[in-house]
């Protein structure tokens, strides 16, 4: 029998009044032909995601049943990957899975906090709300990231092309020199020297330097992976110059803004910190705002559980403290997550701006260096030639 569960096998036979003694599942032989879905599957981007959650809430509240919406989405959409999971969603629901622990299935579409908040509006009979909220949401974060990517884009071309530039002239241009020095045979600065030595070692030892880079970036790679290594990773940025407050603030709006999300909608407060939590995308924060839980579970109030985390500024403390006394938490935090989001545009508009004269020093610092140990004793060796 072919079914989605085990449990959905069991209620068929005992609808065709059979017991089922035991239930194993059992899978096709398949040969070692590669899976070409798998190995080219798309990517489901947040776009996709965003679209699917406003036809969601379109279909919802037009009357549409679930069912009924999601087949219709899985011929509709064009990203496979998402139709081939709504049509999985599609079936669990009919095996008898709620639509919530039917998308908890697919955690590398929806995220434990989009799947929380689909179990809240089955809950309380708010779909149709959820899901609009959750087309803001994702619009916001969206719109967040891709700014942030926009505003590091140049910099980016500018120190890789830095960087490329350097390693060309140590391996091609500063040899041609060193010949050009060599039959002169004359004294030569000490810029020019250490350049010269500089360039040799590059030139002798290359592959060693490359081994080192590769080395280096996958043995990074693989601590970042680590649950050490991305929670230093996570603590470090919000400590980097320009980009750390950036990140610090982009990341309390997230948390005010799913905070609020999850109060209004009616979660518990220790369930709403748990999902918020891990919905923050930084271990570092996560782990502290599971602190605050931690303070919650012991009965102190939200505000002194929240400055025990010492993550949250004076504004965030002030608007819980006041919401907490007058029962408005959420409204409040809804204000503080617009407050940040203004803010954090408003600082990614100025982060080029800031980037740019420390990459006009960087570069100016290399033409420098360059035009005092290669040029300068050209100029001397030129002088010379012309005297004798």
């Amino acid at each position: 029998m072919e079914a989605v569960s085990p449990g959905a096998v069991a209620t068929q036979l005992q609808e065709d009044g059979m017991t089922p003694v035991d239930i194993g599942e059992v899978q096709a032989v398949q040969g070692k032909a590669l899976n070409l879905d798998k190995v080219f599957s798309a990517r489901v981007s947040p776009v996709d995601l965003i679209q699917f959650s406003r036809q969601m809430a379109s279909l919802s509240r037009a009357g549409v049943p679930i069912l009924n919406a999601l087949h219709g989405l899985s011929q509709s959409t064009h990203n496979t990957k998402l139709s081939q999971a709504i049509l999985d969603i599609a079936r669990r629901l009919e095996g008898g899975r709620d639509l919530a622990s039917a998308m908890s299935q697919h955690p590398d579409i929806f995220s434990q906090f989009y799947v929380a908040m689909i179990r809240i509006g089955e809950t309380t009979g708010q779909l149709e709300e959820i899901f609009v909220q959750l087309v803001r949401y994702l619009e916001r974060d969206r719109q967040t990231r891709t700014q942030i990517k926009s505003a590091l884009r140049y910099p980016s071309f500018v120190v890789a092309a830095v960087i490329g530039a350097i390693a060309i002239i140590n391996l091609f241009v500063i040899p041609s020199f060193a010949r050009v020095f060599a039959r002169f045979g004359s004294d030569l600065p000490i810029e020019t020297r250490l350049l010269l030595g500089a360039s040799d070692f590059t030139v002798h030892h290359w592959p060693t330097l490359l081994g080192i880079v590769i080395v280096g970036g996958l043995g990074l790679r693989h601590a970042l992976r680590t649950e050490q290594g991305r929670y230093r990773w996570d603590r470090y940025k919000l400590k980097l110059p320009l980009a750390g407050t950036i990140i610090q603030r982009a990341v309390l709006a997230r948390f005010a803004r799913m905070f609020a999300m999850s109060i209004h909608a009616g979660v518990p407060l220790i369930q709403t910190l748990t999902v918020v939590a891990k919905a923050t995308d930084n271990r570092y924060l996560e782990d502290r705002i599971l602190g605050m839980r931690t303070g919650l579970e012991r009965g102190e109030s939200v505000s002194n559980a929240a400055s025990r985390t010492g993550i949250f500024d004076a504004l965030v403390m002030q608007m819980i403290t006041v919401g907490e006394e007058t029962g408005s938490i959420d409204t409040l935090l809804s204000e503080v997550a617009k407050f940040y989001e203004e803010e954090v545009d408003q600082d990614i508009k100025r982060l080029s701006a800031r980037i740019e004269p420390l990459l006009t020093v960087t570069v100016a610092g290399v033409v420098l260096v360059l035009a005092l140990g290669v040029f300068l004793p050209m100029w001397n060796l030129a002088e010379v030639a012309i005297k004798k």
